[in-house]
């Protein structure tokens, strides 16, 4: 039996992987800090503060995980580039680490970011791209990928550390682009689109959920982009996303800049070695994504739905 403990399991990243862990075989033990009522009776629920080394311990005794899927961190928008969370994170990360080789732990991946990259106009390759990050969160999360790859690599652990791109999708923290525009839009009100010109590399949620799981499943170790490829300026995606709401008219872009941010990461090793390919284009996802934000605007008109915060 492949048993997983799954952290960050009611995240954005990570309520999309419970599902697809329990289709790939898994024995799923998600962790959250809070109280969860049990949807799926196959999802063994564990209440847990990871920043707590005894509490982390301890859930590691008992559910003496074969695979480690660690997503959970702090995020909270606005705050996390700089918050001095970040270095409580890379200690309970380190703290998971080690407790998860210590009892017997197999396979693990983790969550890294496309911000511990240097900055590239170019794609960013895995052991190509040098890792300079410029953010106290891109610096806590290098020092957990190098510190854990290299510990997992001593006590016989198979190890991979995935860097997270741009996600976009239905459950989203409303002020974050996607979501903004969406929620802007459906109120009527203009939306200003500050940096057009700048690229970024967007993929669906779903899709990076199934492709850590991918990843997990696979033996495929070191660093792995979970990334589209594709560049997409960021007022191409604005103009998609208000051409679906149907209020393309309320979009105001700012001025270009001659020196546009370019984040692209190279996907060739998730699919030429981990096989993931992304199952949805870009267009479904904008419009599943667009569809959902307007079921809960509608949910809160009649009453009975509570937007997320």
């Amino acid at each position: 039996m492949k048993r997983v403990l799954l952290t960050g399991a009611t995240g954005f990243i990570g309520a999309n992987c419970v599902p697809l862990l329990l289709d790939a075989g898994y024995e799923v033990h998600a962790v959250t800090p809070e109280g969860v009522e049990a949807s799926d009776e196959r999802v063994h629920w564990h209440r847990a503060d990871l920043l707590d080394v005894a509490a982390t311990s301890a859930l590691l005794e008992d559910v003496r995980p074969s695979h480690l899927l660690h997503l959970a961190w702090f995020v909270a928008p606005g705050e996390y580039w700089r918050s001095t969370e970040n270095l409580r994170w890379l200690h309970a990360g380190l703290d998971l680490a080690r407790g998860f080789a210590e009892v017997g732990g197999k396979r693990s991946v983790m969550a890294g970011t496309c911000a511990e990259y240097e900055a590239s106009s170019v794609p960013l390759v895995e052991g190509v791209t040098p890792l300079r990050p410029t953010t106290l969160y891109g610096a806590c999360k290098t020092a957990l990928h190098l510190a854990s790859a290299s510990y997992f690599t001593e006590q016989g652990v198979s190890s991979a550390w995935a860097h997270i791109f741009y996600l976009y999708g239905p459950r989203e923290y409303p002020n974050r682009l996607v979501p903004a525009v969406v929620r802007a839009l459906m109120a009527g009100e203009i939306f200003e689109c500050v940096h057009p010109d700048d690229v970024r590399d967007f993929l669906y949620v779903e899709d990076v959920a199934a492709a850590f799981v991918a990843l997990l499943d696979s033996g495929v170790e070191g660093d792995v982009n979970i990334a589209s490829g594709e560049p997409l300026r960021i007022g191409a995606l604005v103009a998609e996303i208000a051409n679906e709401v149907g209020r393309p008219e309320l979009i105001s872009c700012a001025a270009g800049s001659a020196r546009p941010a370019i984040t692209v990461g190279d996907p060739a090793r998730l699919s030429k070695e981990v096989g993931f390919c992304p199952r949805r284009s870009r267009r479904e996802g904008v419009a599943t994504t667009v569809a959902w934000w307007k079921l809960q605007s509608a949910n809160r008109a009649r009453g009975d739905g509570a937007e997320i915060t």
